[in-house]
């Protein structure tokens, strides 16, 4: 039984290299061969002599998967799962055993394992038998995963903008990254909560394990606690909650202040001792994930109208990210037209409309209420049918979304005759067209370099 040699590390894949393993066997010798073989190719590898002893380890962190004896004293590991799974069990299983007789085999499909390897067995099994155990474990959650995202018409999207208000969220979110601290981002809708929720995730070291956004105003209030915590329904069938889903990675609840009242009790207890009881489970399931929340209400007024907890509200409100309104980073429009005009040509299939000087220019001076999402839709509509509505639509000089580079000169252009028509008042200029006077003098100075 001795560990493969370093060179065939890799043909296992990646599911090993963030997995956490507990193994469950009465003899030391075996015990110690499983670990030495798993501790250098997964996170985690602990090991116990019992069941009893088992029992009180998942109680002390989250497992993916265990792998354990059938005939120990005390009872055999069927028995144990077969408990664990009633009480609220969610991890994958492995067994390891000397018989392979049909009895054995029906018991164990039975209490819910996932493989078993027969005794005596070499390192490469039992690899084997790990990375397949996992691949199809992480291979369900991302199609769970996919199937709410696409349903739910979320998807992922680029933080887009250079304008002073956008510097400042991403130097935030580079400050954030690092730290686990949970964050709170409010702002209108459409300006982008979800979207500088996933950049922070994937600048953190948990961009590797899932994102999962969570539109708490979209879940019946009735099925709320169990789409969040998980459930253990009738004959101890198990569904993993998006708490679970999201194990390692990073939770957005987005549209917080719609949460019902009856469940935000519970999230509070999750969020300090950073556990989660499924419904229906009677153990507790320690919980590695990094929470952040995001809401286009006022959650103040909310705790003042007694709709959200005073205590909740305090416990999320660490760091609040206020996401810009459109009208208060004109300075992106070009970039964002640009951008959404090229996506959706390619997406659909149909020829992107030009931009030209006059059609940015009425871009710029609308007022955009429904902030970024107001104007994907906009661009969206326009190539679908040919053509901007009469009151974008312009016919100046063309600039084509291949060329983009040169709709910098359109606005050094455009800034310019407004501060010459203004007499070179650059704070006139810029109340005229919607910027703040630090963006003309950035601007200015960086044209005169």
């Amino acid at each position: 039984m001795n560990a493969p040699p370093s060179h065939s590390l890799d043909m296992y894949g990646p599911s090993l290299s963030g997995a956490s393993i507990l193994v469950i066997d009465d003899e030391p010798g075996m015990r110690h061969f499983l670990t030495k073989t798993l501790e250098t190719r997964v996170k985690r590898a602990d090991a116990v002599g019992s069941p009893a002893q088992a029992t009180r380890a998942l109680d002390e962190a989250q497992y993916d998967l265990v792998i354990l004896d059938n005939l120990m004293p005390g009872g055999t590991g069927l028995d144990w799962l077969t408990e664990q799974k009633r009480k609220g069990f969610f991890a994958d299983a492995i067994l390891i055993t000397a018989y392979a007789d049909l009895e054995t085999a029906i018991a164990a499909l039975r209490a819910g394992v996932s493989d078993f390897v027969l005794k005596p067995f070499r390192a490469n099994q039992i690899l084997s038998a790990v990375a397949r155990t996992l691949d199809r474990k992480y291979l369900e959650r991302d199609n769970t995963l996919l199937r709410r995202e696409l349903s739910s018409g979320s998807g992922h999207g680029k933080l887009l903008g250079n304008s002073e208000p956008m510097e400042e969220v991403r130097a935030m979110l580079a400050r954030l990254a690092p730290l686990p601290t949970s964050v709170l981002f409010t702002g209108g809708s459409g300006t982008g909560k979800e979207l500088a929720a996933r950049h922070l995730h994937d600048a953190s070291d948990r961009a590797v394990a899932p994102f999962v956004p969570v539109n708490c105003a979209t879940i019946q209030p009735d099925r709320f606690a169990e789409e969040l915590f998980g459930i253990v329904g009738a004959e101890d069938r198990l569904k993993p909650g998006l708490l679970l889903l999201a194990d390692r990675g990073t939770l957005l609840l987005d549209e917080i202040a719609q949460m019902p009242e009856t469940v935000q009790a519970a999230l509070l207890r999750v969020l300090e001792d950073k556990k989660v009881r499924p419904v229906g489970a009677e153990r507790e399931i320690p919980l590695n994930v990094r929470f952040l929340f995001a809401t286009n209400d006022d959650i103040e007024a909310a705790v003042s109208a007694g709709r959200f907890r005073a205590d909740l509200y305090h416990r999320i409100h660490v760091v609040k990210i206020d996401m810009p309104p459109l009208r208060d980073r004109m300075d992106d429009i070009v970039e964002l037209a640009a951008y959404f005009m090229a996506q959706f040509s390619a997406a659909l299939a149909m020829p992107s409309l030009q931009l030209d000087e006059e059609t940015l220019l009425k871009l710029r001076r609308y007022d955009w209420p429904g902030n970024v999402r107001e104007l994907r839709n906009l661009i969206e509509r326009s190539v679908i049918l040919g053509g901007f509505p009469e009151e974008f639509s312009g016919g100046g000089s063309v600039i084509g979304t291949q060329a983009i580079e040169n709709l910098d000169l359109v606005v050094q252009r455009h800034i310019l005759r407004m501060v010459d028509l203004c007499g070179g008042n650059r704070a006139e200029a810029a109340r005229r067209l919607g910027v703040s006077r630090k963006t003309i003098d950035r601007k200015m100075q960086a044209w005169s370099e």
